[in-house]
């Protein structure tokens, strides 16, 4: 079909959906009607495609992988879908013919509430990825009725409102009421003998309904749309429940992360683990019978990987299916779990390696419960044969009043990885180190990545496109074609390009801010943006401190040298965390001081972005100049915005850590560009920064603090 038909059909059809869905016509629709009516033409056209893709796969055989994680951070869809269906330029075509807002149109999607920071947002790279690629790979978490919450600041400080992102529904979700599963809390169990050996026996507890809500996942430039589901918990039909009944069941999926310092958040977070790993593992065991197989062939039909320890209660539970449901020995039940189940590590620090209250367990989840202490039993005895006692002890998943998930993560799956290569060092050298001396093959290294498909050719457009003009568009789909750009790495009309397309992005960001916060910020200053969750390992504080020394230098002498920076924040804390919240305050209190003194601000501002996610990120990046990734070092596992920062041609002031070390000790990666690259250069508290570019080099002024670890 030539571009001209595409668009005229395009047009056609999106005008039929403005008439179809809301009986209006274009002149009098509004922004969301026009962004709904446009979302369902897009939707109808991957339908068609997700439909084959899913026949296939059953078809083929294929193997599929079920990615579990208690978020999903996937931003806009419509760019995106766009985009991978290699639709965009026709739309914008199109929106220009019918003089449509087609910005207008796009911000009228609101983010989903499904995530928080980096573990949702790679969860979503991987749905974008593996379709991408043709891998049969599926998503599996919780469809939140709100979001973290909505950021505000007043009078400095942060304010939390619901994140109602569900208010005008979802247009890219299709509700699978046939594929509803029941999930069961509490009561009481104990073991009956039958002619077919020990079963349980439930008395009395919580059955809550699983609905599952689906959502396509478009491959680039194929016909692959894989699927993430999205379970929403409800009441089982023919069940009558009060209202305060009602509440407690649909709370499981009212919110992403509720506040867990008390003892009844706590049971909330239990339960939303359960809900979703036990809904996921049945679904996915229930369709692998369907399709002929037998339990045994699972391994090889099928891949759970569990995305932090959020998901870990998957091993017991497919051990309950398997023992209680479907009559399988313990040894059988367990190899066949163990080759299935795989885990991902994203931290080390020792208060995000879950472990609940045994007490708690047991009660919301009796069965279960007897399961783990079977599985530690028997590692124990394992283990002690060997090891000793002590090792035993040590590794073992119920110890001090506890379950922990890690533990069990790491004895009930066949393969562990860290998320950058210090980062999967530490887990062996440390954190999982006694696991790691008794399995040293099931660890491996898996370093996180971004998809650039979101965070340059969707969000950058101007500079993808010229990259185009220069190396051709096969680095799209080839993102390592992106070296071939040494070839200009001295050419002076490119990089003079280059310059434009980057003030171009902070123009953009800089009216951003003046229309929705009433600053306006000096486009020809640098842009030097921190943009990650609050907390004390990230050092926002750290970066503070360097904006109070500029600034007390410039008091004592209003000719000393200060290159003219803005500094940008964007970061939510956790409700409970009320160290970071202080940090936000305190930032907000520097910001107002220096934003308002004559006597500096034309040489720093600093602006914080309240209500941080991937919409704006897909704003900011493309406008930073320096990004800073200053984390403790040893803390930051991988880290993926440093990637996302660099990949838009920001230059990293950056701790030796996570995946900047890499980049560090892979010297061909210095010449890829647009990517930039930081040597750190430690002489004194106020130290030179060598900044090394794959185009040009110079020095700048530089930080406060030693940067090295």
């Amino acid at each position: 079909m030539q571009q001209n038909d595409t668009v005229t059909q395009l047009k056609q059809e999106f005008l039929d959906s403005l008439e179809a869905h809301f009986a209006v016509s274009l002149a009098d629709a509004t922004d969301l009607q026009r962004y709904q009516a446009l979302a369902a033409v897009v939707k109808q056209k991957i339908a068609t495609k997700w439909r084959r893709t899913k026949e296939d796969y059953r078809d083929t055989g294929a193997k599929q992988v079920y990615y579990f994680s208690i978020e999903f951070l996937p931003g806009r869809y419509l760019r995106a879908n766009l985009l991978n269906l290699g639709l965009l330029a026709d739309t914008e075509q199109m929106m220009t013919e019918l003089d449509v807002d087609f910005t207008a149109v796009m911000e009228a999607e609101v983010d989903q509430g499904l995530g928080n920071g980096g573990l949702g947002r790679l969860a979503s790279d991987f749905m974008d990825a593996m379709p991408s690629i043709a891998l049969a790979g599926n998503g599996n978490g919780i469809r939140y009725r709100y979001g973290l919450f909505c950021q505000a600041f007043i009078n400095g400080y942060q304010v939390e409102y619901p994140d109602d992102w569900l208010k005008n529904d979802d247009v890219w979700e299709v509700r699978q009421d046939d594929e509803a599963q029941v999930v069961h809390y509490g009561g009481n169990v104990y073991l009956q003998d039958t002619p077919d050996g020990l079963r349980p026996v439930y008395d009395g507890g919580l059955d809550v309904l699983a609905v599952p809500y689906d959502t396509g996942m478009v491959g680039a430039d194929n016909d692959v749309v894989n699927t993430l589901r999205l379970w929403s918990a409800e009441v089982p039909e023919g069940v009558k429940a009060s209202v305060s009944e009602r509440s407690v069941i649909e709370s499981i999926s009212g919110e992403l992360y509720p506040d867990d310092s008390n003892e009844e958040g706590r049971r909330l977070r239990l339960r939303q683990e359960y809900f979703f790993s036990s809904a996921g593992v049945q679904n996915i065991i229930k369709h692998h019978l369907a399709d002929g197989y037998s339990l045994h062939a699972l391994p090889f039909q099928v891949a759970i990987h569990i995305n932090d320890t959020h998901p870990t209660v998957v091993i017991p539970e497919m051990m309950r299916i398997l023992l209680d449901e479907h009559g399988l020995g313990w040894e059988e039940a367990w190899g066949i779990t163990t080759r299935t189940v795989s885990y991902t590590n994203h931290t080390l620090l020792a208060e995000a390696l879950e472990r609940w209250s045994q007490d708690l367990f047991a009660q919301e989840l009796p069965r279960l419960f007897q399961l783990i202490q079977e599985i530690d039993r028997r590692h124990r005895v394992s283990v002690a044969s060997e090891h000793g006692e002590d090792f035993a002890w040590r590794t073992s998943p119920l110890q001090d009043g506890q379950v922990h998930m890690a533990r069990l993560a790491a004895i009930g799956s066949h393969a562990i990885n860290g998320v950058a290569p210090l980062h999967s060092q530490l887990l062996q050298d440390k954190v999982l180190h006694d696991f790691y001396i008794l399995w040293p093959a099931k660890f491996s290294n898996k370093t996180n990545g971004i998809t650039h498909r979101r965070y340059m050719h969707a969000a950058n457009e101007s500079l993808s496109a010229l990259i185009d003009t220069k190396i051709g568009r096969d680095w799209r789909k080839l993102p390592k074609d992106i070296t071939k750009l040494r070839d200009f790495n001295m050419d002076e009309a490119f990089l003079r390009e280059l310059a434009v397309v980057k003030r171009q992005n902070k123009q953009r960001l800089a009216d951003w801010v003046s229309h929705n916060m009433g600053i306006d910020i000096n486009v020809d200053a640098i842009f030097d943006v921190q943009i990650k969750r609050l907390h004390a390992y990230k050092r926002q504080l750290l970066h503070l401190l360097g904006i109070l020394t500029d600034y007390l230098a410039l008091k004592h002498d209003a000719n000393a040298y200060v290159a003219p920076r803005v500094h940008i924040f964007a970061a939510k804390a956790a409700p409970s965390y009320h160290y970071a919240k202080q940090i936000i305050k305190v930032i907000n209190e520097v910001a107002n001081m220096v934003n308002n003194d004559p006597a500096v601000n034309d040489k720093m501002q600093v602006v914080f972005i309240p209500n941080y996610g991937v919409s704006l990120a897909e704003l900011i990046i493309p406008a930073a100049d320096v990004s800073e990734q200053i984390s403790t070092a040893g803390k930051e596992a991988s880290g993926t915005s440093n990637m996302k920062l660099m990949a838009n041609g920001a230059l990293q002031l950056a701790t030796m850590d996570g995946r900047t070390l890499i980049l560090f000790m892979l010297p061909a990666l210095k010449m890829h560009m647009p990517l930039a690259w930081i040597r750190i250069r430690c002489t004194s508290t106020m130290s030179n920064m060598i900044i090394q570019l794959g185009i040009f080099t110079k020095t700048i002024r530089s930080c406060t603090a030693c940067l090295m670890p």
